[in-house]
């Protein structure tokens, strides 16, 4: 048996044991919900039958039911009738009957394809739908025409819809749409916003800043906008800028729990400790079963060596987060330094089955395995940390143990020979001294290569 074995995990430990802000820092990149139009044209004021002007009287009044059999018998005594078709189908649409509204607004484009109303209202329509490509024509064509009232406000909504479906098909094009609905409207912060989603989507996110921020001007109570811009400085690593606008986002929304949780992490990012953990402290006090929360929380009390109240949180964090490889993988890193070496085991092993390629895990779980007596495993897991992390001085030092401890004399030799020529075996001083004992005892025969000169 090694002579000095228990020196193996104080000093591999501090090397490859690390528990760091989690990449989930994006989970905090979350898209602001783009509102959809309704369908609300008011019909062309055109003459018509009597029976469209009394249907339009009981839409007024609410009565639909009413409205819907008025207009049904116009169209059929008028099949041409484009006002009485377009009623129809706004009655069809307040009546959750899509289908129908959608060919009624057909039937009404047909009758009279220059009517803005009834090519933004099928548009949209199809948009909803799913049915993009023709969406885009009708509202194409749309954007074309004049609308009946509040001309630069119906054009803008015409826009700022046909960026909405040109986003999946023709980006650029989607961007000159929301450019041409703020012309229309530019009081309006929402052109911006989607220009702004749009042009994070790219990262383009110098573009994407200036359009959040023209939102955020423009409403200043925009939850989307200002998130949209914390998650741009975050991303660019503009702290400050960052912790600025969540704390403006906080004053308008303090029940923002994701935002809060984001400035706990950007805190911790600059430094800031203990205002990173009184946030994330009051981000759990709003809502004690947050996980999320849970893990930036223990994480900062890691880094700050408050063991038991991290752990209490990462307890939290992977109960609600069972599928979380960020979770486990604090934990059991946690678990490894308390020196509760099974229970880490157990943890770091979930982590690489969630996230099999984590060059970090395989490490850590190296450790344990080997503090375990399990150093078969302990190879296995220095094998697959080999595939995505370089080989350090440690991690030569716990193969040439775990050989050791196997009786496997000549891998042993070898690895502790490789150890002592790793540049960063320097910083070991104590394996040092191990590894030239264990090569004497273990390859006598060259024992004069060993001796430390020093």
């Amino acid at each position: 048996m090694l002579a000095k074995a228990n020196v193996v995990a104080s000093v591999l430990l501090h090397l490859f044991v690390g528990v760091s802000l989690p990449p989930q820092a994006g989970s905090q990149e979350s898209q602001p919900t783009v509102r959809h139009h309704r369908v609300e044209e008011n019909s062309p004021a055109d003459a018509t039958t009597p029976e469209v002007d009394q249907a339009e009287t009981a839409i007024a009044k609410g009565d639909f039911a009413a409205a819907q059999a008025l207009l049904q018998k116009a169209v059929a005594a008028s099949p041409e009738d484009y006002r009485a078709w377009f009623d129809l189908g706004y009655v069809y649409n307040v009546n959750h009957q899509a289908a129908d509204a959608i060919d009624a607004y057909r039937k009404s484009v047909a009758a009279r394809p220059d009517v803005f109303e009834s090519n933004l209202n099928l548009g949209i329509l199809l948009a909803k739908q799913g049915q993009n490509a023709e969406a885009a024509k009708y509202l194409t064509a749309a954007t074309g025409l004049k609308p009946t009232a509040h001309p630069d406000e119906g054009l803008a909504r015409a826009w700022q819809s046909l960026g909405h479906v040109l986003e999946g098909s023709d980006p650029q094009q989607a961007l000159s749409a929301y450019s041409q609905a703020a012309k229309r409207n530019p009081r309006d912060a929402e052109p911006h916003l989607s220009a702004g989603i749009l042009l994070e989507k790219q990262n383009n996110l110098e573009a994407a800043a200036l359009e959040y921020q023209a939102a955020a001007d423009l409403d200043p109570k925009s939850q989307e906008a200002i998130a949209g811009l914390a998650n741009i400085y975050t991303r660019e690593k503009k702290y400050p800028q960052a912790e600025a606008a969540l704390r403006q986002l906080l004053e308008v929304h303090p029940s923002d729990n994701n935002a809060r949780v984001q400035l706990g992490r950007v805190l911790a990012a600059q430094g800031k400790t203990e205002d990173a953990a009184r946030e994330l402290r009051a981000g759990l006090h709003t809502s004690p079963a947050d996980p999320q929360a849970a893990l930036e929380l223990g994480t900062l009390y890691v880094n700050a060596g408050k063991d038991s109240e991290a752990e209490q949180q990462l307890r939290i964090a992977v109960a609600g987060m069972p599928q979380s490889a960020d979770a486990h993988l604090a934990l059991g890193s946690l678990l490894m330094h308390e020196k509760k070496y099974p229970e880490a085991q157990q943890e770091l092993l979930i982590a690489i089955k969630l996230k099999p390629d984590d060059g970090q895990a395989y490490g850590n779980l190296a450790v344990v395995a080997s503090e375990n007596k399990d150093y078969k495993l302990a190879i296995r897991a220095l094998d697959a940390r080999a595939k995505y992390l370089p080989e350090t001085a440690a991690s030569y030092f716990l193969r040439a143990t775990s050989y050791d401890s196997l009786k496997a004399v000549p891998q042993a030799v070898e690895y502790y020979q490789r150890f002592l020529a790793a540049p960063d075996a320097v910083k070991m001083p104590d394996q040092q001294w191990q590894a030239r004992h264990r090569l004497v005892a273990l390859d006598p025969q060259h024992r004069d290569r060993y001796q430390d000169t020093k």
